[in-house]
Protein backbone atom coordinates (compact mmCIF):
# COMPACT_ATOMS: atom_id res chain seq x y z
CA UNK A 1 0.00 0.00 0.00
CA UNK A 2 1.33 3.40 -0.91
CA UNK A 3 0.60 6.68 0.83
CA UNK A 4 -2.17 7.77 -1.57
CA UNK A 5 -3.91 4.39 -1.14
CA UNK A 6 -3.72 4.80 2.64
CA UNK A 7 -5.25 8.28 2.42
CA UNK A 8 -8.01 7.01 0.12
CA UNK A 9 -8.82 4.09 2.45
CA UNK A 10 -9.01 6.43 5.45
CA UNK A 11 -11.31 8.77 3.50
CA UNK A 12 -13.61 5.82 2.68
CA UNK A 13 -13.61 4.58 6.29
CA UNK A 14 -14.20 8.05 7.79
CA UNK A 15 -16.81 9.88 5.70
CA UNK A 16 -17.05 12.62 8.34
CA UNK A 17 -13.54 13.81 7.51
CA UNK A 18 -12.64 15.80 4.45
CA UNK A 19 -9.87 14.57 2.15
CA UNK A 20 -7.81 17.60 3.20
CA UNK A 21 -8.19 16.64 6.89
CA UNK A 22 -7.17 13.05 6.23
CA UNK A 23 -4.12 14.17 4.22
CA UNK A 24 -3.12 16.49 7.09
CA UNK A 25 -3.48 13.68 9.63
CA UNK A 26 -1.37 11.26 7.59
CA UNK A 27 1.27 13.92 6.93
CA UNK A 28 1.46 14.84 10.61
CA UNK A 29 1.68 11.18 11.61
CA UNK A 30 4.61 10.45 9.30
CA UNK A 31 6.33 13.77 10.06
CA UNK A 32 6.23 13.05 13.79
CA UNK A 33 7.71 9.58 13.34
CA UNK A 34 10.46 11.02 11.12
CA UNK A 35 11.21 13.83 13.56
CA UNK A 36 11.49 11.43 16.49
CA UNK A 37 13.81 9.10 14.55
CA UNK A 38 15.96 12.08 13.51
CA UNK A 39 16.51 12.74 17.23
CA UNK A 40 17.73 9.13 17.64
CA UNK A 41 14.45 8.38 19.38
CA UNK A 42 12.12 5.42 19.17
CA UNK A 43 8.45 5.25 18.17
CA UNK A 44 6.40 2.35 19.48
CA UNK A 45 2.90 1.61 18.23
CA UNK A 46 1.38 -1.06 20.49
CA UNK A 47 0.18 -4.08 18.56
CA UNK A 48 1.96 -2.92 15.40
CA UNK A 49 5.67 -2.51 16.08
CA UNK A 50 8.51 -0.16 16.89
CA UNK A 51 10.52 2.18 14.68
CA UNK A 52 14.08 3.02 15.64
CA UNK A 53 17.42 3.70 13.99
CA UNK A 54 20.53 1.58 13.73
CA UNK A 55 24.10 2.70 13.17
CA UNK A 56 25.99 1.56 10.09
CA UNK A 57 29.77 1.78 10.20
CA UNK A 58 31.84 3.41 7.49
CA UNK A 59 33.04 0.95 4.88
CA UNK A 60 34.68 0.59 1.52
CA UNK A 61 32.15 0.04 -1.27
CA UNK A 62 32.26 -0.39 -5.00
CA UNK A 63 30.43 1.45 -7.76
CA UNK A 64 28.63 -1.39 -9.55
CA UNK A 65 28.67 0.42 -12.88
CA UNK A 66 32.37 1.31 -13.05
CA UNK A 67 33.90 -1.02 -10.45
CA UNK A 68 35.53 2.02 -8.84
CA UNK A 69 36.19 1.72 -5.09
CA UNK A 70 34.38 4.37 -3.04
CA UNK A 71 34.24 5.21 0.64
CA UNK A 72 30.80 4.90 2.19
CA UNK A 73 30.50 7.06 5.30
CA UNK A 74 28.94 5.97 8.59
CA UNK A 75 25.23 6.62 8.85
CA UNK A 76 22.06 5.84 10.73
CA UNK A 77 19.30 3.91 9.00
CA UNK A 78 15.65 3.37 9.96
CA UNK A 79 14.72 0.00 11.44
CA UNK A 80 11.30 -1.54 12.09
CA UNK A 81 10.65 -4.35 14.51
CA UNK A 82 7.15 -5.84 14.26
CA UNK A 83 5.23 -6.31 17.48
CA UNK A 84 4.06 -9.61 18.89
CA UNK A 85 0.46 -9.10 17.70
CA UNK A 86 1.64 -8.19 14.18
CA UNK A 87 3.79 -11.33 13.95
CA UNK A 88 0.85 -13.43 15.17
CA UNK A 89 -1.44 -11.94 12.48
CA UNK A 90 1.08 -12.69 9.76
CA UNK A 91 1.68 -16.27 10.87
CA UNK A 92 -1.88 -17.53 11.41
Amino acid sequence: MIRSELVQKLIEDNPGLTPRDVEAIVTTFFDQISARLAENGRVELRGFGAFSTRARDARIGRNPRTGEIVEVSAKRVPYFKPGKEMRARLNV
